[in-house]
């Protein structure tokens, strides 16, 4: 189906579609699944040859804009070439994003600021950015990626648990202030899924614990009801539902095989 309320198309073309994290993992995931349904999709993340390989991934147009999101400089001219390129961005998936584990008694000023940056105010400018064209136009769609640690508090991930906490009531306000605008901002909150992410925390665990890497990883699994890792096209499903519903907003999203209920 396309439309104005599909979230493919409009009476000008394909929609203009920026994702954030796109390098691999969950964003690479969301940016084929745009891709897929039609939207010219926009790529950034620090890593040119991992957008280079998403670009050959998306079935339509794709724009890769190697850019830190944690730089608000960057960050503009990032807007400023898709703009140029194809118009205003009508899509915003926020997907970059980051961990850390550590006490809290261990966790330092630089380590809390860190998780912040990434997690929390890079897509508050992504999206203080995106809104003026998204009001101009009447419509958008602004997703964040969070995790279910917007949802709970678990050991050893204070500053991590705290910026998507924060993030995730950042999409609740943006989405009461936006909600009769035509703009749905919402949260995805996966668990324990199968990205790179996640490889890195099964080797933290590994090396903290004198576990084998196999025995981490079943570890998380067991953490989630269905007893597996959440696959990243699972995430782009909720992603492209945000998408394509108009009357869903301020929602958070739980992708955990039933963790968080």
């Amino acid at each position: 189906m396309t439309g104005a309320g599909s979230g493919a198309e409009t009476a000008g073309g394909a929609r203009v579609a920026l994702v954030t994290g796109a390098g691999r993992g969950i964003g690479r995931a969301v940016a084929q699944r745009l891709s897929a349904k039609g939207l010219r999709v926009a790529l950034v993340a620090r890593d040119a040859g991992q957008l280079a390989e998403t670009a050959a991934l998306c079935a339509g147009p794709a724009l890769a804009l190697p850019a830190d999101v944690t730089d608000e400089g960057q960050v503009q001219d990032v807007f400023g070439a898709v703009e140029e390129a194809w118009g205003p961005v009508e899509v915003l998936v926020a997907a970059a994003g980051g961990g850390f584990s550590a006490r809290l008694e261990e966790t330092s000023d630089a380590d809390w600021q860190r998780m912040l940056d990434l997690n929390l105010t890079a897509p508050f400018r992504c999206a203080r950015r995106a809104v003026p064209g998204m009001r101009a136009g009447g419509w958008g769609r602004i997703v964040v990626i969070a995790s279910t640690a917007a949802r709970i508090g678990e050991p050893y991930i204070a500053a991590y648990t705290a910026s998507k906490h924060g993030v995730l009531g950042l999409v609740r306000s943006a989405a009461a202030e936006l909600a009769r605008t035509g703009i749905t901002v919402n949260a995805v909150c996966p668990g324990y899924a199968d990205t790179p992410m996640t490889d890195g925390t099964v080797a933290r665990i590994a090396a903290v614990s004198g576990r084998t890497e196999e025995n981490a990883r079943q570890a998380l699994e067991r953490k989630q009801p269905i007893g597996r890792l959440i696959a990243p096209g699972e995430v782009a499903d909720a992603v492209w539902f945000c998408v394509s519903a108009a009357a869903v907003t301020g929602q958070g999203i739980n992708v955990d095989g039933g963790t968080v209920q």
